[in-house]
């Protein structure tokens, strides 16, 4: 059998797979996005709430302002630490000067601009805004896209500090130093809306904390992190739901990039029961269970599911070994069946559909798991663990002890609106 031959077995593999689930599996390439609608006019909105991260300079500052250290102080205990002052300080610069750069370039257009920072930013913000901009990394626009719970607000992420951070999630790198260039496109309407799906949450059962504990501007230990849920808990009901909310109730976020159910402890196994697609309900042990939408899968997802070509140059071995396959296993072979593997983990951030990711499964006599990994439109899972928490886009945290159930669905209401301009 030849290399091409190999290749062709594998793809077919995957087409196998999308016929016995009824769900495509494709790789996402910007070429490749599904437009919603391409602006009949130029968008120009009259008020921009502009959210900005909190940098690394920034957070140590916090950190340490109770015991009242200088500058200088700071700048010593960073050492001591084998971090860089003088390198936090220019990363910080680099991101303010390129926020002023945005706000300035609203400001000409006439535009009512709010600057808020992440931990000032609420409900009332997104109220007040006809248009966010996010000025940060992914991790800043997730925390924007979490509280926008409609559909007709446009969210845009800027990477502020483009040399240290990915910025996925945001317009390329061409316009962070020419925010002014994206603007006019999209006065003129030179752009098209992208309709990121997200996930929605519903609460029933017992052992829920339904209030959220925010992980964004906390770096939390698991003690601190336990605290925080049993402080925020109602008065009386630290482990027990509340009457009002017996029936399944909607949690006030949205997921644009994954859902994390598992223990708070990495080293305990999470248990748990799971149904998938209203189907028959699965008691399962793992190392937690993510669920993600197309916008996820290049993430966290993306980094569970993927396959090193180690693995795959392995497991070709035994294959030709085991089939008496007479072909060269050469370097390129094994890279292009790597690549074929991987991509078919990525679908587009439009597509109704979730991929839902069993972690390090236990499978014996007393717990299986049927499916590792596959797409659904609805995933449930019973919490039967006991310091158990669920954890949206890596940022928003609820406790979800024994008897808490989750359902994890779409909606086409929760859409997230944001833009695509090329460079």
């Amino acid at each position: 059998m030849s290399g091409r031959s190999m290749v062709n077995l594998v793809s077919s593999g995957h087409r196998a797979f999308t016929q016995l689930h009824g769900v495509p599996r494709r790789p996402i390439h910007t070429s490749l996005y599904k437009y919603s609608s391409q602006p009949r006019a130029g968008f120009k909105p009259e008020k921009v709430a502009v959210v900005t991260k909190t940098t690394r300079y920034e957070f140590e500052q916090q950190r340490y302002r109770y015991a009242g250290l200088s500058e200088e102080d700071l700048k010593q205990l960073l050492a001591l630490k084998g971090s860089s002052y003088s390198g936090l300080l220019e990363r910080h610069t680099i991101h303010t000067n390129n926020v002023e750069h945005i706000v300035k370039s609203l400001r000409r257009e006439g535009i009512d601009v709010r600057v808020v920072k992440r931990a000032e930013y609420n409900e009332e913000v997104v109220r007040w805004a006809d248009a966010i901009v996010s000025a940060g990394g992914d991790g800043t626009m997730l925390l924007v896209a979490s509280k926008v719970l409609s559909k007709d607000k446009p969210v845009v992420g800027v990477n502020t500090d483009p040399e240290r951070s990915e910025g996925h999630l945001c317009l390329p790198v061409h316009y962070t130093r020419t925010f002014p260039e994206a603007l006019q496109k999209l006065f003129r309407g030179n752009f098209r809306w992208l309709w990121r799906q997200r996930i929605r949450l519903h609460l029933e059962g017992t052992g829920i904390n339904p209030t959220p504990v925010d992980l964004h501007e906390q770096q939390l230990s698991l003690e601190q992190h336990n605290q925080a849920h049993r402080n925020t808990a109602p008065v009386g009901q630290c482990r027990a739901l509340p009457e009002s909310f017996s029936q399944p109730f909607l949690l006030p976020v949205r997921s644009l990039n994954e859902i994390f159910i598992g223990e708070s402890l990495s080293s305990r196994a999470s248990y748990y029961e799971i149904s998938v697609d209203d189907g028959p309900w699965e008691k399962q042990k793992s190392s937690g269970v993510s669920v993600c939408t197309g916008t996820g899968s290049k993430a966290w997802s993306y980094n569970i599911n993927k396959l090193p070509e180690q693995a795959v140059e392995e497991v070709l071995k035994i294959g030709k070994s085991q089939a008496h396959l007479n072909f060269h296993l050469n370097r390129e072979f094994i890279e292009k069946v790597t690549d074929v593997y991987n991509e078919s983990l990525v679908f587009d951030p439009e597509d109704k559909q979730m991929l839902f990711s069993i972690r390090e499964p236990i499978v014996n006599r007393v717990f299986s798991s049927s499916l590792q990994r596959g797409f659904a439109s609805k995933v449930c899972v019973r919490s039967r663990c006991w310091d158990a928490c669920m954890v949206v886009d890596g940022g928003t945290s609820f406790e979800f002890n024994d008897g808490a159930i989750a359902t994890i669905s779409l909606s086409d209401e929760d859409q997230l609106r944001t833009v695509l301009l090329e460079n």
